[in-house]
Protein backbone atom coordinates (compact mmCIF):
# COMPACT_ATOMS: atom_id res chain seq x y z
CA UNK A 1 0.00 0.00 0.00
CA UNK A 2 1.18 3.51 -0.79
CA UNK A 3 0.11 6.90 0.52
CA UNK A 4 1.01 10.53 0.00
CA UNK A 5 3.14 12.33 2.55
CA UNK A 6 0.07 14.32 3.62
CA UNK A 7 -1.88 11.11 4.19
CA UNK A 8 0.95 9.71 6.31
CA UNK A 9 0.87 12.88 8.46
CA UNK A 10 -2.92 12.72 8.82
CA UNK A 11 -2.73 9.07 9.82
CA UNK A 12 -0.11 9.88 12.42
CA UNK A 13 -2.20 12.72 13.87
CA UNK A 14 -5.15 10.37 14.25
CA UNK A 15 -2.93 7.81 15.98
CA UNK A 16 -2.20 10.40 18.69
CA UNK A 17 -5.83 10.25 19.76
CA UNK A 18 -6.42 13.76 18.46
CA UNK A 19 -9.93 14.43 17.12
CA UNK A 20 -9.61 18.10 16.12
CA UNK A 21 -6.77 19.96 14.42
CA UNK A 22 -6.66 23.73 14.03
CA UNK A 23 -5.22 25.90 11.34
CA UNK A 24 -5.54 28.34 8.47
CA UNK A 25 -5.29 27.07 4.90
CA UNK A 26 -3.04 28.10 2.04
CA UNK A 27 -1.39 26.70 -1.07
CA UNK A 28 1.48 25.05 0.77
CA UNK A 29 -0.63 23.31 3.42
CA UNK A 30 -3.79 22.48 1.43
CA UNK A 31 -2.70 18.89 0.72
CA UNK A 32 -2.57 18.18 4.47
CA UNK A 33 -5.95 19.85 5.03
CA UNK A 34 -7.38 17.59 2.33
CA UNK A 35 -5.86 14.48 3.90
CA UNK A 36 -7.27 15.44 7.32
CA UNK A 37 -10.74 16.09 5.95
CA UNK A 38 -10.73 12.71 4.23
CA UNK A 39 -10.64 11.20 7.73
CA UNK A 40 -13.87 12.81 8.90
CA UNK A 41 -15.55 12.27 11.30
CA UNK A 42 -12.64 10.68 13.17
CA UNK A 43 -10.49 13.75 12.52
CA UNK A 44 -11.84 17.25 11.90
CA UNK A 45 -10.03 20.38 10.74
CA UNK A 46 -11.22 23.57 12.43
CA UNK A 47 -10.47 26.62 10.29
CA UNK A 48 -9.48 29.63 12.39
CA UNK A 49 -9.53 33.21 11.17
CA UNK A 50 -5.90 33.86 12.12
CA UNK A 51 -2.93 31.60 12.74
CA UNK A 52 -2.51 33.01 16.25
CA UNK A 53 -6.01 31.77 17.10
CA UNK A 54 -5.28 28.39 15.52
CA UNK A 55 -2.16 28.07 17.67
CA UNK A 56 -3.90 29.06 20.89
CA UNK A 57 -6.74 26.66 20.09
CA UNK A 58 -4.21 23.82 19.81
CA UNK A 59 -2.60 25.04 23.04
CA UNK A 60 -5.88 24.95 25.00
CA UNK A 61 -6.85 21.62 23.42
CA UNK A 62 -3.57 20.11 24.67
CA UNK A 63 -3.95 21.52 28.18
CA UNK A 64 -7.50 20.24 28.61
CA UNK A 65 -7.08 16.86 26.91
CA UNK A 66 -3.72 16.21 28.61
CA UNK A 67 -2.49 15.32 25.15
CA UNK A 68 -0.86 16.93 22.13
CA UNK A 69 -2.55 19.78 20.28
CA UNK A 70 -2.04 20.05 16.52
CA UNK A 71 -1.94 23.21 14.40
CA UNK A 72 -1.40 23.41 10.61
CA UNK A 73 -0.43 26.59 8.75
CA UNK A 74 1.04 27.60 5.42
CA UNK A 75 4.34 29.34 4.76
CA UNK A 76 5.16 33.05 4.65
CA UNK A 77 2.96 35.30 6.75
CA UNK A 78 0.90 32.32 7.85
CA UNK A 79 3.93 30.73 9.47
CA UNK A 80 5.09 33.98 11.04
CA UNK A 81 1.62 34.66 12.44
CA UNK A 82 1.97 31.46 14.49
CA UNK A 83 5.01 32.62 16.46
CA UNK A 84 3.17 34.34 19.34
CA UNK A 85 1.02 31.28 20.04
CA UNK A 86 4.06 28.99 20.02
CA UNK A 87 5.83 31.40 22.35
CA UNK A 88 3.00 30.93 24.85
CA UNK A 89 3.12 27.15 24.47
CA UNK A 90 6.89 27.20 24.94
CA UNK A 91 6.76 29.39 28.06
CA UNK A 92 3.87 27.42 29.58
CA UNK A 93 5.27 23.99 28.68
CA UNK A 94 2.35 22.90 26.48
CA UNK A 95 2.77 19.98 24.06
CA UNK A 96 1.85 21.29 20.61
CA UNK A 97 2.73 19.80 17.21
CA UNK A 98 2.91 22.54 14.58
CA UNK A 99 3.03 21.43 10.95
CA UNK A 100 4.11 24.24 8.63
CA UNK A 101 3.90 23.96 4.87
CA UNK A 102 6.63 25.36 2.62
CA UNK A 103 6.94 26.01 -1.14
CA UNK A 104 7.99 23.13 -3.42
CA UNK A 105 11.63 22.24 -2.90
CA UNK A 106 12.60 23.04 -6.50
CA UNK A 107 11.31 26.62 -6.14
CA UNK A 108 12.91 27.42 -2.80
CA UNK A 109 15.44 30.22 -3.10
CA UNK A 110 14.22 30.98 -6.64
CA UNK A 111 11.59 33.61 -5.89
CA UNK A 112 8.85 31.24 -4.70
CA UNK A 113 5.79 32.87 -3.20
CA UNK A 114 5.88 32.95 0.62
CA UNK A 115 9.32 31.31 0.66
CA UNK A 116 10.52 30.62 4.21
CA UNK A 117 13.21 28.07 3.34
CA UNK A 118 16.27 30.15 4.20
CA UNK A 119 17.72 29.32 0.76
CA UNK A 120 19.52 32.06 -1.18
CA UNK A 121 18.98 34.75 1.43
CA UNK A 122 15.21 34.39 1.99
CA UNK A 123 13.59 34.25 5.44
CA UNK A 124 14.36 31.04 7.32
CA UNK A 125 11.52 30.13 9.67
CA UNK A 126 13.54 27.24 11.04
CA UNK A 127 15.69 29.79 12.83
CA UNK A 128 12.63 31.60 14.23
CA UNK A 129 10.78 28.46 15.24
CA UNK A 130 13.95 26.93 16.62
CA UNK A 131 13.94 29.57 19.36
CA UNK A 132 10.24 29.03 20.09
CA UNK A 133 10.13 25.25 20.26
CA UNK A 134 11.71 22.22 21.89
CA UNK A 135 12.22 20.63 18.46
CA UNK A 136 12.20 21.95 14.87
CA UNK A 137 13.17 20.08 11.70
CA UNK A 138 12.59 20.10 7.93
CA UNK A 139 11.45 16.93 6.22
CA UNK A 140 13.34 16.42 2.96
CA UNK A 141 11.71 13.15 1.79
CA UNK A 142 8.29 11.62 2.24
CA UNK A 143 9.97 8.33 3.18
CA UNK A 144 11.38 10.06 6.28
CA UNK A 145 7.99 11.16 7.60
CA UNK A 146 7.13 8.23 9.92
CA UNK A 147 10.41 8.47 11.83
CA UNK A 148 10.45 12.27 11.88
CA UNK A 149 6.83 12.56 13.01
CA UNK A 150 7.48 10.16 15.87
CA UNK A 151 10.54 12.20 16.90
CA UNK A 152 8.50 15.42 16.84
CA UNK A 153 5.67 14.02 18.96
CA UNK A 154 8.11 12.43 21.39
CA UNK A 155 9.93 15.74 21.84
CA UNK A 156 6.69 17.70 22.31
CA UNK A 157 5.45 15.24 24.92
CA UNK A 158 8.58 14.43 26.87
CA UNK A 159 10.09 17.92 26.80
CA UNK A 160 6.68 19.59 27.26
CA UNK A 161 6.63 22.24 24.58
CA UNK A 162 5.90 22.86 20.91
CA UNK A 163 7.56 20.81 18.18
CA UNK A 164 7.61 22.20 14.63
CA UNK A 165 7.71 20.16 11.44
CA UNK A 166 8.46 22.02 8.19
CA UNK A 167 7.13 20.13 5.17
CA UNK A 168 7.46 21.32 1.56
CA UNK A 169 4.47 20.96 -0.74
CA UNK A 170 6.17 18.37 -2.94
CA UNK A 171 6.95 16.25 0.14
CA UNK A 172 3.27 16.35 1.10
CA UNK A 173 2.32 15.23 -2.41
CA UNK A 174 5.01 12.58 -2.89
CA UNK A 175 4.01 8.91 -2.74
CA UNK A 176 5.64 6.68 -0.15
CA UNK A 177 5.09 3.28 1.41
CA UNK A 178 2.28 3.42 3.98
CA UNK A 179 3.86 2.52 7.30
CA UNK A 180 2.03 1.24 10.34
CA UNK A 181 1.54 4.15 12.73
CA UNK A 182 1.22 3.25 16.39
CA UNK A 183 2.12 6.48 18.18
CA UNK A 184 -0.36 7.28 20.93
CA UNK A 185 0.25 9.64 23.84
CA UNK A 186 0.56 8.30 27.40
CA UNK A 187 -1.36 9.78 30.30
CA UNK A 188 0.28 12.88 31.78
CA UNK A 189 0.59 11.25 35.18
CA UNK A 190 2.99 8.65 33.78
CA UNK A 191 5.41 11.16 32.27
CA UNK A 192 7.90 10.61 35.15
CA UNK A 193 8.29 8.17 37.97
CA UNK A 194 8.15 8.99 41.66
CA UNK A 195 11.25 10.67 43.15
CA UNK A 196 11.82 8.23 46.04
CA UNK A 197 14.95 9.92 47.42
CA UNK A 198 13.33 13.35 47.24
CA UNK A 199 10.24 12.12 49.10
CA UNK A 200 12.28 11.07 52.13
CA UNK A 201 13.95 14.50 52.30
CA UNK A 202 10.60 16.23 51.78
CA UNK A 203 9.02 14.37 54.70
CA UNK A 204 11.86 15.50 56.95
CA UNK A 205 11.36 19.11 55.84
CA UNK A 206 7.61 18.99 56.45
CA UNK A 207 8.20 18.05 60.08
CA UNK A 208 10.16 21.25 60.77
CA UNK A 209 7.20 23.66 61.00
CA UNK A 210 3.74 24.67 59.90
CA UNK A 211 3.30 24.58 56.13
CA UNK A 212 1.32 26.47 53.53
CA UNK A 213 0.68 25.06 50.06
CA UNK A 214 0.85 27.16 46.89
CA UNK A 215 -0.67 25.16 44.03
CA UNK A 216 -0.01 25.88 40.36
CA UNK A 217 -1.48 25.00 36.98
CA UNK A 218 0.52 21.79 36.70
CA UNK A 219 -1.86 20.25 39.26
CA UNK A 220 -4.93 20.24 37.02
CA UNK A 221 -2.90 19.53 33.88
CA UNK A 222 -1.48 16.41 35.56
CA UNK A 223 -4.94 15.41 36.84
CA UNK A 224 -3.59 15.61 40.39
CA UNK A 225 -6.37 17.58 42.09
CA UNK A 226 -7.60 14.63 44.16
CA UNK A 227 -4.04 13.88 45.27
CA UNK A 228 -3.49 17.53 46.25
CA UNK A 229 -6.68 17.55 48.32
CA UNK A 230 -5.65 14.40 50.19
CA UNK A 231 -2.16 15.79 50.79
CA UNK A 232 -3.49 19.11 52.09
CA UNK A 233 -5.85 17.29 54.47
CA UNK A 234 -3.07 15.06 55.78
CA UNK A 235 -0.74 18.03 56.20
CA UNK A 236 -3.41 20.24 57.75
CA UNK A 237 -2.16 23.14 55.67
CA UNK A 238 -3.94 26.13 54.15
CA UNK A 239 -3.89 26.16 50.33
CA UNK A 240 -3.30 29.16 48.10
CA UNK A 241 -3.24 29.00 44.31
CA UNK A 242 -1.33 30.87 41.63
CA UNK A 243 -3.36 33.21 39.36
CA UNK A 244 -3.52 30.62 36.58
CA UNK A 245 -4.53 27.74 38.85
CA UNK A 246 -7.78 28.46 40.64
CA UNK A 247 -8.92 25.03 39.42
CA UNK A 248 -6.09 23.29 41.28
CA UNK A 249 -8.07 23.22 44.54
CA UNK A 250 -11.73 23.52 45.54
CA UNK A 251 -12.32 27.25 46.06
CA UNK A 252 -15.06 26.47 48.60
CA UNK A 253 -12.89 24.21 50.77
CA UNK A 254 -12.28 25.42 54.33
CA UNK A 255 -8.51 25.17 53.70
CA UNK A 256 -8.60 27.49 50.68
CA UNK A 257 -7.07 30.94 51.30
CA UNK A 258 -7.34 32.40 47.81
CA UNK A 259 -4.89 33.56 45.18
CA UNK A 260 -1.24 34.32 45.92
CA UNK A 261 0.74 37.09 44.30
CA UNK A 262 0.00 40.26 42.37
CA UNK A 263 -3.77 39.74 41.97
CA UNK A 264 -4.17 37.85 45.21
CA UNK A 265 -5.96 37.96 48.55
CA UNK A 266 -5.03 39.12 52.03
CA UNK A 267 -5.84 35.74 53.57
CA UNK A 268 -3.29 34.08 51.27
CA UNK A 269 -0.67 36.69 52.15
CA UNK A 270 -1.31 36.15 55.87
CA UNK A 271 -0.96 32.38 55.56
CA UNK A 272 2.32 32.80 53.67
CA UNK A 273 3.68 35.21 56.28
CA UNK A 274 2.78 32.88 59.16
CA UNK A 275 4.14 29.64 57.65
CA UNK A 276 7.84 28.76 57.96
CA UNK A 277 7.52 26.10 55.21
CA UNK A 278 6.15 26.88 51.75
CA UNK A 279 5.18 23.85 49.66
CA UNK A 280 5.03 24.67 45.95
CA UNK A 281 2.90 22.08 44.15
CA UNK A 282 2.95 22.24 40.37
CA UNK A 283 4.39 25.74 40.11
CA UNK A 284 7.79 27.37 39.77
CA UNK A 285 6.37 30.46 41.52
CA UNK A 286 6.80 33.00 38.71
CA UNK A 287 6.76 36.75 39.39
CA UNK A 288 2.99 37.32 39.30
CA UNK A 289 2.49 34.44 41.75
CA UNK A 290 4.93 35.89 44.28
CA UNK A 291 4.63 39.68 43.87
CA UNK A 292 4.10 41.16 47.32
CA UNK A 293 5.62 38.12 49.04
CA UNK A 294 9.28 38.43 47.95
CA UNK A 295 10.41 39.97 51.24
CA UNK A 296 9.22 36.84 53.07
CA UNK A 297 11.19 34.33 51.02
CA UNK A 298 14.58 34.74 52.70
CA UNK A 299 13.44 33.19 55.96
CA UNK A 300 11.29 30.40 54.53
CA UNK A 301 11.98 26.76 53.75
CA UNK A 302 10.86 25.96 50.21
CA UNK A 303 9.69 22.51 49.08
CA UNK A 304 8.89 22.39 45.35
CA UNK A 305 7.01 19.50 43.77
CA UNK A 306 7.14 20.38 40.07
CA UNK A 307 8.59 19.44 36.69
CA UNK A 308 11.24 22.16 36.92
CA UNK A 309 13.05 23.81 39.81
CA UNK A 310 11.39 26.98 41.21
CA UNK A 311 12.40 30.42 40.00
CA UNK A 312 13.24 31.45 43.58
CA UNK A 313 15.07 30.10 46.63
CA UNK A 314 14.38 30.23 50.35
CA UNK A 315 16.53 29.71 53.40
CA UNK A 316 16.30 26.02 52.49
CA UNK A 317 15.17 24.84 49.06
CA UNK A 318 14.32 21.28 48.05
CA UNK A 319 13.08 20.40 44.57
CA UNK A 320 11.36 17.03 44.08
CA UNK A 321 11.02 16.05 40.41
CA UNK A 322 8.95 13.28 38.88
CA UNK A 323 5.28 12.40 38.63
CA UNK A 324 3.25 14.94 40.57
CA UNK A 325 0.46 12.47 41.32
CA UNK A 326 2.82 9.77 42.54
CA UNK A 327 4.88 12.18 44.63
CA UNK A 328 1.77 13.60 46.32
CA UNK A 329 0.49 10.09 47.07
CA UNK A 330 3.84 9.10 48.55
CA UNK A 331 4.00 12.20 50.75
CA UNK A 332 0.44 11.70 51.96
CA UNK A 333 1.17 8.09 52.84
CA UNK A 334 4.38 9.06 54.64
CA UNK A 335 2.98 11.86 56.79
CA UNK A 336 2.52 11.14 60.48
CA UNK A 337 -0.36 13.30 61.79
CA UNK A 338 1.15 13.17 65.25
CA UNK A 339 4.20 15.20 64.21
CA UNK A 340 2.60 17.55 61.67
CA UNK A 341 2.26 21.14 62.88
CA UNK A 342 -1.30 22.40 62.36
CA UNK A 343 -3.09 25.71 62.84
CA UNK A 344 -6.73 26.38 63.60
CA UNK A 345 -8.30 28.47 60.89
CA UNK A 346 -11.54 30.28 60.23
CA UNK A 347 -13.56 29.31 57.16
CA UNK A 348 -12.92 31.55 54.14
CA UNK A 349 -15.35 34.19 53.07
CA UNK A 350 -17.84 33.03 50.45
CA UNK A 351 -18.18 34.62 47.01
CA UNK A 352 -19.18 38.27 47.06
CA UNK A 353 -22.89 38.90 46.61
CA UNK A 354 -24.06 41.82 44.50
CA UNK A 355 -27.51 43.34 44.36
CA UNK A 356 -29.08 43.72 40.96
CA UNK A 357 -29.56 47.45 40.50
CA UNK A 358 -30.22 49.87 37.69
CA UNK A 359 -27.02 51.77 38.46
CA UNK A 360 -23.71 51.67 36.55
CA UNK A 361 -21.77 48.41 36.63
CA UNK A 362 -18.36 47.83 38.12
CA UNK A 363 -16.13 44.95 37.07
CA UNK A 364 -16.54 43.24 40.44
CA UNK A 365 -20.33 43.50 40.37
CA UNK A 366 -20.51 42.22 36.78
CA UNK A 367 -18.27 39.28 37.62
CA UNK A 368 -20.44 38.47 40.62
CA UNK A 369 -23.52 38.33 38.41
CA UNK A 370 -21.86 36.17 35.77
CA UNK A 371 -20.53 33.84 38.48
CA UNK A 372 -24.13 32.81 39.23
CA UNK A 373 -24.69 31.30 35.79
CA UNK A 374 -21.37 29.45 35.34
CA UNK A 375 -22.04 25.67 35.47
CA UNK A 376 -19.99 23.53 37.84
CA UNK A 377 -18.27 21.76 34.94
CA UNK A 378 -17.56 24.82 32.79
CA UNK A 379 -14.20 25.93 31.40
CA UNK A 380 -13.26 29.50 32.36
CA UNK A 381 -10.73 31.31 30.17
CA UNK A 382 -9.22 34.59 31.42
CA UNK A 383 -7.49 37.07 29.11
CA UNK A 384 -4.73 39.51 30.01
CA UNK A 385 -5.06 43.11 31.21
CA UNK A 386 -7.46 44.86 33.57
CA UNK A 387 -10.21 42.33 32.94
CA UNK A 388 -7.83 39.47 33.67
CA UNK A 389 -6.72 40.95 36.99
CA UNK A 390 -10.32 41.59 38.07
CA UNK A 391 -11.44 38.09 37.05
CA UNK A 392 -8.55 36.31 38.76
CA UNK A 393 -9.27 38.20 41.97
CA UNK A 394 -13.07 38.05 42.04
CA UNK A 395 -14.16 34.89 40.20
CA UNK A 396 -14.02 31.42 41.70
CA UNK A 397 -13.24 28.35 39.63
CA UNK A 398 -16.10 25.97 38.78
CA UNK A 399 -16.06 23.07 41.22
CA UNK A 400 -15.73 20.40 38.52
CA UNK A 401 -14.48 22.61 35.70
CA UNK A 402 -11.23 24.07 34.45
CA UNK A 403 -9.52 27.47 34.59
CA UNK A 404 -7.16 28.69 31.85
CA UNK A 405 -4.99 31.80 32.07
CA UNK A 406 -2.08 32.10 29.63
CA UNK A 407 0.60 33.31 32.05
CA UNK A 408 3.58 32.31 29.90
CA UNK A 409 3.49 35.26 27.52
CA UNK A 410 0.24 36.84 28.82
CA UNK A 411 -0.64 37.76 25.26
CA UNK A 412 -3.86 39.73 24.88
CA UNK A 413 -6.44 37.92 22.78
CA UNK A 414 -5.32 34.40 23.77
CA UNK A 415 -8.79 33.41 24.95
CA UNK A 416 -10.61 33.85 21.63
CA UNK A 417 -8.71 31.07 19.89
CA UNK A 418 -8.21 29.08 23.08
CA UNK A 419 -11.96 28.92 23.72
CA UNK A 420 -12.43 27.20 20.36
CA UNK A 421 -9.86 24.58 21.34
CA UNK A 422 -11.38 24.25 24.82
CA UNK A 423 -14.88 23.69 23.45
CA UNK A 424 -13.62 21.08 20.99
CA UNK A 425 -11.58 19.35 23.70
CA UNK A 426 -14.32 19.13 26.31
CA UNK A 427 -17.72 19.76 24.71
CA UNK A 428 -18.52 21.84 27.81
CA UNK A 429 -19.75 25.41 28.09
CA UNK A 430 -16.75 27.76 28.01
CA UNK A 431 -16.74 31.27 29.47
CA UNK A 432 -14.32 33.84 28.04
CA UNK A 433 -13.53 36.95 30.11
CA UNK A 434 -11.71 39.54 28.03
CA UNK A 435 -11.43 43.30 27.64
CA UNK A 436 -12.28 45.37 24.60
CA UNK A 437 -8.58 45.76 23.79
CA UNK A 438 -8.13 41.98 23.61
CA UNK A 439 -11.30 41.73 21.52
CA UNK A 440 -10.01 44.24 18.99
CA UNK A 441 -6.83 42.17 18.64
CA UNK A 442 -8.24 38.68 18.04
CA UNK A 443 -11.95 38.78 18.82
CA UNK A 444 -13.20 38.02 15.34
CA UNK A 445 -12.38 34.38 15.87
CA UNK A 446 -15.81 34.45 17.50
CA UNK A 447 -16.83 33.72 13.91
CA UNK A 448 -15.23 30.28 14.25
CA UNK A 449 -17.47 29.57 17.24
CA UNK A 450 -20.48 30.73 15.23
CA UNK A 451 -19.47 28.57 12.26
CA UNK A 452 -19.21 25.43 14.40
CA UNK A 453 -21.97 26.31 16.90
CA UNK A 454 -19.57 25.95 19.83
CA UNK A 455 -20.82 26.37 23.43
CA UNK A 456 -18.89 29.55 24.29
CA UNK A 457 -20.14 32.55 26.26
CA UNK A 458 -17.99 35.63 25.68
CA UNK A 459 -18.06 38.26 28.43
CA UNK A 460 -16.33 41.36 27.05
CA UNK A 461 -15.62 44.31 29.36
CA UNK A 462 -15.75 47.55 27.42
CA UNK A 463 -13.99 50.45 29.15
CA UNK A 464 -12.94 52.04 25.85
CA UNK A 465 -9.24 51.70 26.59
CA UNK A 466 -6.21 49.49 27.00
CA UNK A 467 -7.16 49.66 30.66
CA UNK A 468 -4.03 48.22 32.28
CA UNK A 469 -1.79 50.55 30.27
CA UNK A 470 -3.98 53.55 31.06
CA UNK A 471 -3.84 52.77 34.78
CA UNK A 472 -0.07 52.56 34.56
CA UNK A 473 -0.01 55.99 32.94
CA UNK A 474 -2.06 57.47 35.75
CA UNK A 475 -0.28 55.85 38.68
CA UNK A 476 3.27 55.39 37.47
CA UNK A 477 3.71 58.28 35.02
CA UNK A 478 1.45 60.78 36.69
CA UNK A 479 -0.23 61.64 33.39
CA UNK A 480 -2.73 60.46 30.80
CA UNK A 481 -1.27 60.69 27.32
CA UNK A 482 -4.47 59.61 25.63
CA UNK A 483 -3.11 57.01 23.23
CA UNK A 484 -4.45 54.12 25.32
CA UNK A 485 -8.03 55.37 25.10
CA UNK A 486 -10.53 54.30 22.43
CA UNK A 487 -13.60 55.85 20.90
CA UNK A 488 -17.01 54.44 21.88
CA UNK A 489 -18.27 51.24 20.27
CA UNK A 490 -21.29 48.99 20.67
CA UNK A 491 -19.49 45.65 20.52
CA UNK A 492 -22.50 43.45 21.26
CA UNK A 493 -24.81 45.11 18.75
CA UNK A 494 -22.01 45.20 16.20
CA UNK A 495 -21.34 41.48 16.48
CA UNK A 496 -25.03 40.65 16.22
CA UNK A 497 -25.26 42.79 13.08
CA UNK A 498 -22.30 40.89 11.58
CA UNK A 499 -23.54 37.47 12.67
CA UNK A 500 -27.35 37.54 12.96
CA UNK A 501 -27.43 34.02 14.43
CA UNK A 502 -25.21 35.15 17.34
CA UNK A 503 -27.12 36.29 20.45
CA UNK A 504 -25.36 39.39 21.78
CA UNK A 505 -26.15 42.23 24.16
CA UNK A 506 -24.56 45.43 25.48
CA UNK A 507 -25.24 45.86 29.22
CA UNK A 508 -24.62 49.03 31.21
CA UNK A 509 -26.53 48.20 34.41
CA UNK A 510 -26.96 45.25 36.70
CA UNK A 511 -30.55 44.82 35.61
CA UNK A 512 -29.57 44.70 31.95
CA UNK A 513 -26.76 42.22 32.61
CA UNK A 514 -28.93 39.98 34.79
CA UNK A 515 -31.66 39.96 32.15
CA UNK A 516 -29.20 39.21 29.34
CA UNK A 517 -27.59 36.35 31.26
CA UNK A 518 -30.98 34.83 32.01
CA UNK A 519 -31.98 35.11 28.35
CA UNK A 520 -28.72 33.56 27.14
CA UNK A 521 -28.75 30.69 29.64
CA UNK A 522 -30.74 28.52 27.23
CA UNK A 523 -28.52 29.18 24.22
CA UNK A 524 -26.74 26.06 22.96
CA UNK A 525 -24.09 27.73 20.81
CA UNK A 526 -22.03 30.89 21.23
CA UNK A 527 -23.30 34.07 22.88
CA UNK A 528 -21.83 37.48 23.69
CA UNK A 529 -22.39 39.78 26.65
CA UNK A 530 -20.63 43.13 26.54
CA UNK A 531 -20.31 44.83 29.95
CA UNK A 532 -20.25 48.61 29.52
CA UNK A 533 -18.09 50.25 32.19
CA UNK A 534 -18.32 53.99 32.86
CA UNK A 535 -14.66 54.32 33.73
CA UNK A 536 -11.29 52.59 33.66
CA UNK A 537 -10.94 51.04 37.09
CA UNK A 538 -7.71 50.38 38.95
CA UNK A 539 -7.59 46.59 39.20
CA UNK A 540 -6.72 44.62 42.37
CA UNK A 541 -3.02 44.55 41.52
CA UNK A 542 -0.52 44.88 44.36
CA UNK A 543 1.90 47.20 42.53
CA UNK A 544 -0.97 49.56 41.73
CA UNK A 545 -2.12 49.58 45.35
CA UNK A 546 1.39 50.46 46.45
CA UNK A 547 1.70 53.22 43.83
CA UNK A 548 -1.71 54.67 44.74
CA UNK A 549 -0.85 54.70 48.44
CA UNK A 550 2.50 56.38 47.74
CA UNK A 551 0.80 59.04 45.61
CA UNK A 552 -1.51 59.85 48.52
CA UNK A 553 1.29 59.82 51.08
CA UNK A 554 -0.04 56.71 52.82
CA UNK A 555 2.20 54.00 54.32
CA UNK A 556 2.92 51.10 51.96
Amino acid sequence: MTATGAQVIASFIESLGVEHVFGVGGANIEDLFLAVQQRRPRLTAILAKHEHAAGTAADAYARLRRSIGVVMVTSGGGALNLTAALGEAMASRVSVLAIVGEPPTALQGRGAFQDTSGVNGVVDVRVAFGALSVWCERVRRADDLPVTLAAAARAAWQRQGPAVLLVAKDVQQATTAESAITAGVPDASTRHERDAAGIDSALELLRTGASVIIAGDEVARADARAELTAFAQALGAPVAVTPDARDAFDNGDSSFVGVAGAMGHEEAATALAESPVWVLVGTRLPLLARTGHESLLAGKALLALSSDAPFVSGATTLHVDGSLRQNLRALTAGLDPAVVTRRSRRPPDGPARFEVTNGPLTSAAALGLVQRVIPDDAVVLIDAGNTGAQAVHHLTAPRDGRWLVAMGMAGMGYTFGAAVGAACATGRRCFVFAGDGAFYMHGLDIHTAVQHHLPITYVIFNNRAHGMCLVRERLLLGAVAGYNEFGPASIGRGLHAMFPALPAADCGTGEQLSEALQHLSGVGGPAVVCVELDEVETPPFVTFRIAAAAAQGEPR
